[in-house]
Formats: C-alpha cells, structure tokens, sequence
C-alpha cells in the first residue's frame, strides 16, 4: 500500500468515527473543549504515522487519542502543583513527632516512671528484668531468690499497676 493511500485511510477512519472518539475523549477528560483538542492532536499525530502500518485504524486512533488524554491529564497535575499556594515540601508529613505529640509523650514517661517508682521493689525488678533486659522467667526467679509463679505473679501485677497509673493520668 502506498503511503498517499495509507494516510487517507487512517484519516478517512478518523473522520468515520470522530463522533465516537470526541464521547471516548469527553469521558476521560469531562471537558468539551477538551475534548476537541485531544481529538485536534490525535488528527495531527495520525498524519505523522502516515507511513507505519496499522492493522486495526480504529482502535489505533483511540489508543492514540487515549495515550494523549493521559498525557494531559498528567500535565494538568504536574501544573495544578506548581501553580499551588503551598510552599514546596509543605505536603510531605514530617518524620519527627509534632511539638503537642512530644509534650504528651513525656509525660506518659513520666506518667510510667511515677508508677515503676511506687512499685514493690521485687515486682518493679522483675518487670525491669523482663521488659528491659529481656530475662526469661526462669532466670529472674534465680536471680531474685523466689519461684517462676512468683515472678509471674510480680510481672503480671506490676503491668497492672503500670497500666492503671498511666490510664488514670491520661484521664
């Protein structure tokens, strides 16, 4: 096929179904006139195709047409945020706690400390052991003197004891 008969027939199909591809292009865009532009250019990037082979001219044209939707849509984001109020890196959360989230946080430990302080000394031991240096029971029981049950009896009351302190501050 020559090249003359090649792009009328890409151009002949695009005028077949122009009412078509402007719906195609009016649900992806939501713009009339956008639209019509979208439609402009895939009419221009056909003419500069003339020569390549297609096998399928109508859903060539609408993957044409569709590639530039995308590409508007793109552009359009990219312009919507330089053209934005918000000062570059305003968007990006920051890593580190806010100011209120660090005065609360102190004084949860503090909360935490007040509560390990009016502990019994085997049980704020045993939770110490346990939480902090990561002992297993067994180990805290030979170490304290006293039986694994023991222990588990001091680790268990003194979570309580922790817990309620830090809820009843918290209220």
């Amino acid at each position: 096929m020559t090249e003359g008969k090649k792009r009328g027939r890409l151009i002949n199909s695009f005028e077949q179904h122009y009412q078509d591809l402007l719906r195609f292009l009016f649900r992806r865009t939501g713009d009339v006139e956008e639209a019509a532009d979208l439609a402009h250019d895939t009419y221009v990037r056909l003419t500069n195709v003339a020569d390549s082979i297609v096998e399928n001219d109508k859903a060539y044209i609408f993957r044409v047409a569709g590639n530039l939707a995308l590409d508007m849509h793109r552009r359009s984001g990219r312009r919507a945020v330089w053209l934005s109020d918000e000062e570059p890196g305003e968007g990006i959360a920051d890593p580190q706690p806010s100011q209120e989230q660090h005065v609360i946080d102190q004084d949860r430990l503090a909360a935490m400390d007040a509560a390990l302080s009016s502990l019994p000394p085997k049980a704020r031991l045993a939770l110490l052991m346990v939480r902090v240096d990561g002992l297993r029971y067994v180990e805290i029981a030979e170490r304290l003197n006293i039986s694994v049950s023991m222990v588990s009896k001091y680790v268990t009351l003194a979570v309580q004891h922790c817990r309620d302190h830090v809820r009843q501050d918290d209220e």
